[in-house]
């Protein structure tokens, strides 16, 4: 091995150890700290046994952290450059779920991909993220400002929200939304084009109400009045609300809840985990959860205000918006705020393409942090 070779040998191993210096770890402490909770919870959820629940979740952890840490070191130049590609993926992905993906619920929304089910509508939502941020990096006031700029964009959000709509998924069609027009606000729109396109939005909801399918309609009625069912279509919330309200202030304990033990709670390591945890450890833990919650979308803020580069701000603000809307849409429907809509907690909910979707934005948002000082040599040259 000549000189040279051992140099640049040397250079990269320099290269790599100080990039996992500027890893924030006390950021992967707190996503491991939610993870820990979830794994209680589903040890809880399974009667006290890890199967079947907490061992693949944590398994699953162990591999998304690994994936999240090995992200986390890849030149954030090299994502810019790769973010329509994986924009271009996400809406193959969606197409092939329309013409051969699995049917599960009354909803087309998964594929088989390497023998583990996928809904490519949650990759889909940091595609997107990497896309808008691309479009709009060193975009000027006066570019924001010009309708025709804004077009491409916001096709580039129409289309995956068109498709996720067609499996149906409404819950994720929305989030998918919000997400999109986050990263239109972080970029510099207008906010009186913001107000319009809501104002539009909301004039066509009735009109959108009659295209809704049939189950989709129930979850509103039932939403409004989850008593005219209490044995169908309102069983879940009802039941959610009534073992919130019976852990009262401190709870009934660690492995001590009758509504989730006694099989009275519904999904209650999906959808309804948050509910079993209120109930075990009451409005106290119910609380810590949040605030661990608000302290990991925080810290996304904070690495997206202190990034030197517009499409790294872009990025977290994108990923940490995602991560909010999980875990508001999630909370807002187990205590009855709005309807049922099949949307996880992150990281403690059970299941493989939340879990690992989530690790894959995180390990992005960290690249982030990791290359917040990099130079960009020009915005629109990046892909």
């Amino acid at each position: 091995m000549s000189v040279g070779e051992r140099r640049l040998i040397r250079e990269a191993s320099f290269g790599l150890t100080n990039k996992l210096w500027q890893v924030s770890w006390f950021y992967v402490l707190l996503l491991c700290a939610l993870a820990a909770v979830g794994y209680a919870a589903l040890y809880s959820a399974a009667g006290g046994s890890p199967e079947p629940y907490a061992a693949k979740q944590i398994l699953r952890f162990a591999f998304g952290l690994m994936l999240m840490l090995s992200i986390a070191l890849v030149d954030i130049r090299f994502i810019a450059k790769m973010s329509w590609v994986a924009y271009a993926g996400g809406v193959v992905l969606l197409i092939l779920v329309l013409k051969m993906g699995h049917t599960g619920k009354g909803a087309q929304r998964w594929l088989d991909l390497g023998g583990m089910p996928w809904q490519p509508s949650e990759l889909m939502k940091i595609a997107l993220v990497l896309a808008l941020a691309h479009w709009f990096h060193k975009a000027s006031w006066e570019r924001m400002g010009n309708p025709l700029f804004l077009i491409p964009p916001a096709i580039a959000v129409l289309v995956p929200v068109g498709l996720i709509l067609k499996e149906p998924n409404l819950g994720t069609a929305v989030i998918t939304a919000v997400v999109g027009g986050t990263i239109f606000l972080g970029a510099g729109m207008r906010w009186w084009k913001v107000a319009l396109i809501v104002g539009l939005i909301a004039l066509c909801a009735p009109l959108a109400y009659n295209h809704l399918h049939d189950y989709q309609r129930a979850r509103i009625t039932t939403f409004l009045h989850p008593e005219s069912d209490p044995l169908g279509a309102g069983y879940n919330i009802i039941q959610s609300k009534i073992a919130l309200g019976s852990g009262g202030m401190w709870g009934k304990g660690y492995l001590q809840g009758t509504q989730g033990h006694l099989n009275f709670l519904p999904e209650k390591q999906t959808d309804f985990i948050f509910t079993m945890l209120a109930e075990e450890f009451g409005l106290v833990g119910g609380l810590a959860l949040l605030g661990l919650l608000l302290f990991i979308i925080l810290g996304g803020m904070f690495m997206a205000l202190r990034c030197r580069h517009q499409y790294g701000r872009l990025v977290a603000l994108g990923i940490s918006m995602n991560f909010f809307m999980y875990v508001v849409v999630n909370i807002a429907m187990v205590t009855g705020a709005i309807p049922v809509g099949g949307v996880p907690l992150p990281l403690v909910s059970y299941g493989g393409t939340a879990m690992i979707t989530v690790m894959i934005g995180m390990g992005i948002l960290m690249s982030v942090h990791v290359h917040r000082d990099v130079e960009f040599s020009d915005g629109r040259d990046e892909g």
